[in-house]
């Protein structure tokens, strides 16, 4: 799947996986693998140990990254399939469900 299809911000749904069914948002994306973090998706358990950051270290509970494939734009409250297409000079990316213009 193309990465510029899926962008930090967006609304999307789960399609896959034990988290189907879940609406969030994009909190980061991995293009090099193919991978992004959805917020409350995928939560992992993570042990740290202190540091500056963290004093006491512990558990820690964080988003785990899930494949991009799994995941599908949510536009006007449907999911969609998104698709890209040149505006005059430009790339812009569109619902294929409606053909409006995301961006």
């Amino acid at each position: 799947m193309s990465m510029e299809k899926i962008k930090k911000g967006d609304t999307v749904k789960v399609i896959a996986g034990k988290d189907k069914d879940k609406e969030s948002k994009v909190i980061a994306v991995d293009k090099k693998n193919g991978r992004v973090y959805v917020e409350g998706v995928n939560m992992v358990t993570k042990h740290t140990k202190p540091s500056a950051a963290n004093q006491n270290g512990g558990i820690v509970h964080q988003e785990g990254p899930i494949d991009a494939s799994n995941v599908m734009y949510v536009h006007k409250g449907k999911a969609t399939r998104v698709g890209i297409k040149m505006d005059g000079d430009k790339k812009v990316r569109y619902a294929k469900s409606t053909g409006e213009v995301i961006d």
